[in-house]
């Protein structure tokens, strides 16, 4: 019985997905942008089971993303393999918004994926989304969009080719050539450059990254300027006319094939919902959990050209590799991401992530049971900020943490987050009420820096002899709720009500440049005094539900 490849395979914020295949295992990167660590690695045997890796950027000597504005950072990774070792290449995007991008593009290189991966090699800043192309007569190109800053000229200046030198570990670049300007969509991206009976392929993002994203194929004989024609039917895929379909947004992906010589095409894709009121054509609705990976399968048709199996659409199902083997450590529902920590151990687990740097004693310590958070910045806050995050996988899922916090000024605050970026978040929180002179739980939301305290005067007050508060928010695809407990097994709700669509890329486009993550939910705790008053956090649990 063939197994199936049900998408997306990444669910939730695993987007511009760079395949590979290295004998009989395929590996997946994916954009982290400003969360920390960098990179978001997965294997797989089959195209079907996929298992968390360690992230490759783990230093700030490789990525230093202090300051950067959300949605900055690491862009587009390209994973590649060749002369026995993996290669890394990857941008960290200074500015957002506005006419400049200032790119600066990196390498790293390991013998093993899992690491350790070497200081990176500063390579260029001609602009964003490089990949690596290993030629099969050993020479190797930076392959990469192409941005122009000037206003009278259209910002995705094509795709060039930059001739790399891996012995001298550097770019040459007065090999610098643009191969191919893109077709009338613009805003030509996300290049990856493959090579098949003798042809050059370019893949390549069109359209931008929302509902009208694509994927275009141009080809060529050679690597010379302006070489390449487009291919006659492109888009290769496209969501754009098909508002129906379970996934939107298909394109900026890559190729991949497998030992017995079939092929396969991974792109992001997102999977908007919208509210009842709503038209599901305009808008086409909202993406919490940002862009994620699917698979579709390839084939090539008489003249060499590639396409779609089933559609430029693509499929909600495809049928596994042929060669693939279902081994016995696979778990049986492959796309459970269900997550309790105890925090024992002394770092943090594969799944939480921090913002713009990584977990330091700066930020508080984990271990023997009890994450600690030392209260710092507000979650709005680019620079010092107390927050462990935790991507949204699922539309409908539970969150739960147990909290011990002594609050005694309302400027120090510790809670449960659903976070986008530092524009649009909400969390449930302990805090102190000066009036009354208790502890207080609150409920707050900050929508494009519009804050508003929802219980204000109203907020639940926090008996003296609870030591410790449980927080919990329930999920359910167009809304979300926060609850409390003071004993961890009877809960009541807090009556607030948050439309989750704030928490989406949608939303967020709709005034904002960088809208290229997803929903997080975390842990937080602020002082604003700047006395660092710790909060101590322990028993979490994620737990998704059917959709």
């Amino acid at each position: 019985m063939t197994m199936k490849i049900n998408n997306p395979v990444l669910r939730g914020f695993h987007a511009d997905p760079s395949i590979i295949r290295v004998e009989d295992t395929y590996y997946i990167a994916n954009s982290t942008f400003e969360w920390f660590p960098g990179v978001r690695l997965h294997e797989s045997k089959d195209l079907v089971h996929w298992n968390l890796l360690p992230s490759p950027l783990t230093r700030t000597s490789q990525i230093d993303m202090r300051s950067i504005p959300s949605s900055g950072g690491v862009w587009a990774p390209d994973l590649s393999y060749a002369d026995g070792r993996f290669w890394l290449i990857y941008s960290n995007v200074h500015i957002v918004e506005g006419a400049f991008k200032d790119v600066a593009n990196y390498l790293v290189t390991a013998e093993d994926i899992r690491g350790s991966w070497s200081e990176p090699i500063r390579l260029n800043g001609v602009g964003f989304d490089p990949s690596l192309f290993h030629d099969d007569d050993g020479r190797k190109y930076l392959v990469q969009q192409t941005w122009d800053f000037r206003e009278y000229r259209h910002s995705f200046d094509g795709i060039t080719l930059t001739e790399f030198d891996h012995e001298r570990m550097r770019l040459l670049p007065d090999t610098e050539r643009t191969l191919w300007q893109g077709t009338e969509t613009k805003l030509v991206e996300g290049p990856h450059l493959y090579k098949k009976d003798g042809d050059y392929y370019l893949f390549a993002a069109e359209g931008g990254t929302m509902y009208t994203h694509r994927e275009s194929v141009a080809r060529s004989r050679t690597l010379d300027a302006l070489s390449f024609e487009s291919m006659p039917h492109n888009p290769l895929i496209s969501n754009f006319d098909s508002p129906t379909s379970y996934l939107q947004k298909q394109g900026h992906g890559a190729l991949v094939d497998t030992p017995s010589g079939e092929w396969y095409y991974a792109s992001l894709c997102a999977r908007p919902w919208h509210h009842t009121i709503e038209s599901a054509y305009d808008p086409r609705g909202w993406c919490t959990l940002g862009r994620e990976t699917s698979i579709q399968k390839l084939q090539w048709d008489d003249d060499g050209w590639p396409y779609i199996v089933g559609g430029q659409a693509g499929c909600t199902s495809v049928d596994a590799p042929r060669d693939a083997v279902l081994n016995d450590d696979d778990c049986a529902n492959e796309q459970n991401n269900n997550q309790h920590d105890d925090f024992e151990d002394n770092q943090l687990h594969g799944d939480w992530n921090t913002l713009r740097v990584p977990f330091s004693d700066e930020m508080g310590r984990v271990g023997d049971g009890v994450l600690t958070l030392n209260g710092q910045g507000s979650l709005s806050n680019l620079r010092e900020l107390s927050l462990v995050a935790r991507r949204w996988q699922a539309f409908n899922f539970d969150a739960s943490v147990a909290i011990e916090f002594s609050p005694t000024r309302y400027r120090e605050m510790a809670g449960l987050t659903n976070y986008y970026n530092d524009l649009c978040w909400s969390w449930a929180f302990i805090t102190w009420d000066e009036k009354r002179q208790c502890r207080v739980i609150e409920v707050a939301q900050n929508d494009f820096n519009t804050y508003t305290s929802f219980l204000q005067d109203n907020a639940i007050v926090v008996p003296e002899d609870v030591e410790r508060v449980w927080l919990r928010t329930r999920v359910r695809t167009q809304y979300y709720t926060y609850e409390y407990s003071f004993n961890g097994v009877d809960w009541h709700n807090i009556p607030v009500q948050l439309d989750a669509k704030i928490l989406s890329d949608d939303y967020v486009n709709q005034r904002y440049g960088g809208f290229f993550t997803g929903a997080f939910v975390g842990l937080a705790c602020v002082d604003l005094t700047g006395y660092g008053k710790q909060a101590r956090f322990t028993h979490f649990d994620y737990c998704e539900l059917p959709d």
